[in-house]
């Protein structure tokens, strides 16, 4: 007999922990009924990126010295910088300069370490292509600056930012 009454009383303590852990969810679902939905409506809508967000490099080619310190800082060894040495002058003329983006790490070293602040981090986070090879991008197309979210009238900006939020 004293086992049923045992056998009941487990049930008895399993049934009430089951329903203060559905009580518990049912509280957490009902907390969440007040706050506005994250999700956006992607091609009408954009999310403007943080300060600090790292997108596609810009280069400013006439600001360039080929010193080659972005390849020796990338992870990747990604940059391809073509120079030829001048002797009249004794310098370096930049010929060409390209990073492949469907490579690239978006880390920013060489940004970071560039000596002559030639390269630099946009907003531009939309490079989806449908060939691989059009990832592939030489001073002319890194020179392009980006159309910014906010100058564009056709999409609704969405301020992402908490500090933005609280003033």
């Amino acid at each position: 007999m004293f086992p049923m009454i045992t056998g009941f009383m487990n049930y008895g303590q399993q049934t009430v922990r089951a329903a203060r852990y559905i009580g518990q969810s049912f509280m957490i679902t009902l907390s969440h009924v007040n706050r506005l939905p994250i999700t956006i409506q992607y091609p009408y809508e954009k999310v403007i990126a943080a300060e600090r967000f790292r997108g596609r490099i810009h280069f400013e080619f006439d600001k360039c010295i080929a010193c080659e310190v972005c390849v020796r800082v990338c992870p990747i060894d990604l940059p391809v910088v073509d120079w030829k040495l001048e002797t009249d002058i004794r310098k370096k003329r930049l010929l060409n300069y390209s990073i492949d983006f469907g490579i690239c790490i978006f880390c920013g070293n060489c940004v970071e370490y560039c000596p002559t602040n030639c390269l630099s981090m946009t907003e531009e986070y939309e490079l989806s292509t449908y060939d691989r090879h059009e990832l592939n991008y030489n001073q002319i197309t890194l020179g392009r600056l980006p159309m910014s979210v906010i100058d564009d009238y056709t999409i609704r900006t969405i301020l992402n930012s908490p500090q933005i939020k609280n003033k």
